[in-house]
């Protein structure tokens, strides 16, 4: 499969198959277990479980760039602070 049309390289195309991921996965949990109902977290936040994904992807991009700025590449750093992130959302907030 040739990217070079829009000038992807192929993490930037698997990041956004990730994202894509994630929100089908997110679709068929709440299939099969519906009722992903509102709690409340240590923000003070009511969130539901696609409230935490949106928070944990953006915050996980936030991170990224910053890696990006104060370290460049490689971005295995980065990767894992956004786990951590991702693990600390979806079980605190």
């Amino acid at each position: 499969m040739d990217l070079s049309w829009m000038a992807w390289t192929w993490p930037t195309a698997a990041f956004f198959l990730f994202i894509a991921a994630s929100i089908a996965a997110m679709g068929l949990w709440e299939y099969v277990v519906p009722g992903g109902a509102p709690r409340r977290g240590i923000l003070g936040l009511d969130t539901t479980r696609g409230d935490r994904l949106f928070i944990t992807l953006l915050g996980g991009a936030f991170i990224f760039l910053g890696w990006l700025g104060l370290y460049g590449t490689p971005l295995w750093g980065g990767l894992a602070i956004a786990l951590a992130w991702a693990v600390f959302v979806f079980w605190k907030v």
